[in-house]
C-alpha cells in the first residue's frame, strides 16, 4: 500500500539523512532496502561507539565525478541535548581525490621538500572532498516534534534541506513534510532530484482485525533532474508537477500452520546436566520456528487537482495483493546452525495492468508482471546472520516469458540482545553499486 505514496524511505548513501523517496507507483522495493525507522544522526550516534574515531566507511559511486572514488567516511562531529531537544553536525569526507593528489605530487617532487609538503597540505583544503550536515530535532509536545536538515556540499553548489511535523494520534499518525530538493529512486535504480516537494499524511495503526488505511495529499513543484542517471534515462511521470489527492486501504490476514510457541522460562535458560546457562534469544522476532502463510489486499484511488498531462488521467484507482509464506527452524539463541528462515512473496502491484498484460505481448507496463520477492536467512556464528532479498519478474523474450532476476541485495545483519530485537546490518546492493551500515530497532 506504501508504494502507492511518495513517502515509502528507501536506504541510501547519497543524503546525509540516508533516505531517499521511492517513485509512487513503482514496484515495492526490496523489505532490506527500505531506510531504518531510526534517524541517520541517532545511527551514527551509537555506531559510532564501535568504530574506530567514531568514523563509519560506506560506499557511494558518483559516475559524474570518478575523481572522488566510491568509498567515503561520515561522522558525528558534535552534538548538543537539552531535555528533549537536540542538535548535531555531521560531517563527510572522500579520501580517494587526496590520495591521489598527493601520491601525483610525489612522484614529480622529493616527498621531504618543503614545496611539496605545502602542496600536499592545499589538497586538504579541497572543498570537494567534503560534506556538512546538520540536523535538529524539536519536541514540540508530548506526541508532537519537529524534525529539521540540511546539507551542502563543500563547493556549495549543491544543497538539500527538509522539514517533517510529525503528530500522533491514539489510532493515527499525522505527518507534513517539505523538501527542497526531495530525492527519489525509480524502479531501475535510477536517482531523480524534485525541485520542491511537500505532503500532508494520515496513517493509522494496523488494527486487529487487519484493516489499515492512510490518505493524504502532495505536491511537486518543478522539473525532476537526474542525480548520475543515464543520459536517455526518461524521468517518472509520477514526479512531474502536480498536486494530487491519494486514499488507501488494505486488509492483512495471517495463520500459522506450524508453530513453537517459546514459553518465557524456555526462551532464557537452557538446562544442561550440570547447570542451567541464562541464553535468550539474539532477536525475540526470530524465536519461534514456524510454518505461515499471510495475504494483503486492497486499494487505492487518487485524483490530480493540478498538473494534468498528456498521460496522466484525472482519476485514478487500483486494486493490489500479495501472498506471503515463511518458513523457519531454529530459535537464534545458541551459536551455530540455529536460524535457518526463507520468505517468498508474490505481489500483484496493479490488477488492472496485469489484466492487459494478459491481452499484450509484450506487456507495456512494468506493473504488469507479478513480482516474486525471496528472503533467505543464515546464522554464520553467534549473533552474526548472512541474509539475502531478491526479486524476480517474468520477461517476455522471443514471445515466452523468462523469470528475470530485477534487483538483489546482501547483507551481514549482527544482532544486539541485549535490545531485544535490535541489530547493526551491513548491506550492498550490486544493482545500485552502494553499500552502508545502519541500525535497526524491531525491524524485519
Amino acid at each position: 500500500m506504501d508504494a502507492a505514496f511518495c513517502d515509502l524511505n528507501i536506504s541510501t548513501p547519497q543524503a546525509f539523512h540516508g533516505v531517499a523517496r521511492a517513485v509512487p507507483g513503482d514496484p515495492p522495493p526490496l523489505d532490506g532496502a527500505r531506510a531504518s525507522k531510526i534517524l541517520r544522526i541517532q545511527q551514527l550516534s551509537l555506531l559510532g561507539n564501535g568504530f574506530p574515531l567514531g568514523v563509519i566507511p560506506f560506499i557511494s559511486p558518483s559516475p559524474n565525478h570518478k575523481e572522488l572514488g566510491s568509498l567515503a567516511l561520515q561522522s558525528l562531529i558534535g552534538k548538543v541535548c537539552m531535555g528533549d531537544w537536540w542538535v548535531g553536525l555531521v560531517g563527510q569526507f572522500r579520501p580517494k581525490k587526496l590520495l591521489s593528489s598527493i601520491k601525483a605530487e610525489a612522484s614529480t617532487a622529493d616527498p621531504w621538500q618543503l614545496p611539496f609538503l605545502k602542496n600536499s597540505a592545499k589538497h586538504f583544503l579541497d572543498k570537494s572532498l567534503y560534506k556538512i550536515g546538520l540536523c535538529a530535532q524539536i519536541a514540540l509536545t508530548s506526541s508532537s516534534s519537529l524534525l529539521f536538515s540540511t546539507e551542502n556540499h563543500g563547493e556549495g553548489k549543491k544543497r538539500r534541506t527538509k522539514a517533517m511535523l510529525v503528530h500522533q494520534l491514539p489510532d493515527h499518525d499525522l505527518t507534513l513534510e517539505a523538501a527542497w530538493p526531495e530525492l527519489f529512486i525509480d524502479s531501475k535504480q535510477n536517482y531523480w532530484e524534485v525541485p520542491e516537494s511537500i505532503s500532508l499524511d494520515c496513517s493509522s495503526i494496523v488494527s486487529d482485525s487487519g484493516l489499515r488505511y492512510r490518505f493524504g495529499i502532495y505536491k511537486n513543484s518543478g522539473l525532476p533532474k537526474a542525480v548520475d542517471a543515464p543520459v536517455d534515462a526518461q524521468s517518472p511521470l509520477a514526479l512531474s508537477p502536480g498536486l494530487c489527492a491519494k486514499a488507501a486501504f488494505s486488509i492483512e490476514k495471517s495463520k500459522d500452520l506450524w508453530r513453537v510457541i517459546a514459553k518465557e522460562e524456555d526462551d532464557v535458560i537452557i538446562k544442561t546436566k550440570y547447570h542451567q546457562i541464562y541464553r535468550p534469544s539474539y532477536d525475540v522476532r526470530l524465536k519461534e520456528p514456524h510454518l505461515n502463510i499471510s495475504g494483503i489486499i486492497g486499494g487505492y484511488c487518487e485524483s490530480w487537482l493540478a498538473g494534468l498531462k498528456e498521460n496522466r488521467s484525472r482519476f485514478g484507482a487500483d486494486v493490489f495483493g500479495s501472498a506471503n509464506c515463511s518458513f523457519q527452524l531454529g530459535k537464534f539463541r545458541n551459536n551455530f546452525l540455529d536460524l535457518t528462515r526463507i520468505d517468498a512473496r508474490l505481489d500483484i502491484c496493479s490488477a488492472s495492468a496485469l489484466a492487459k498484460g494478459l491481452f499484450s505481448n509484450p506487456p507495456q507496463n512494468d506493473l504488469s508482471s507479478p513480482k516474486l520477492n525471496f528472503i533467505f536467512q543464515q546464522q554464520v556464528l553467534g549473533p552474526i546472520v548472512f541474509r539475502v532479498n531478491s526479486r524476480f519478474s517474468l520477461e517476455h523474450t522471443s514471445g515466452r516469458p523468462e523469470p528475470k532476476l530485477e534487483d538483489v541485495t546482501y547483507s551481514l545483519n549482527y544482532a544486539l540482545r541485549a535490545l531485544r530485537s535490535g541489530k547493526v546490518v551491513a548491506w550492498y546492493s550490486p544493482n545500485r553499486k552502494e553499500g552502508m551500515i545502519e541500525l535497526r530497532l524491531f525491524e524485519f
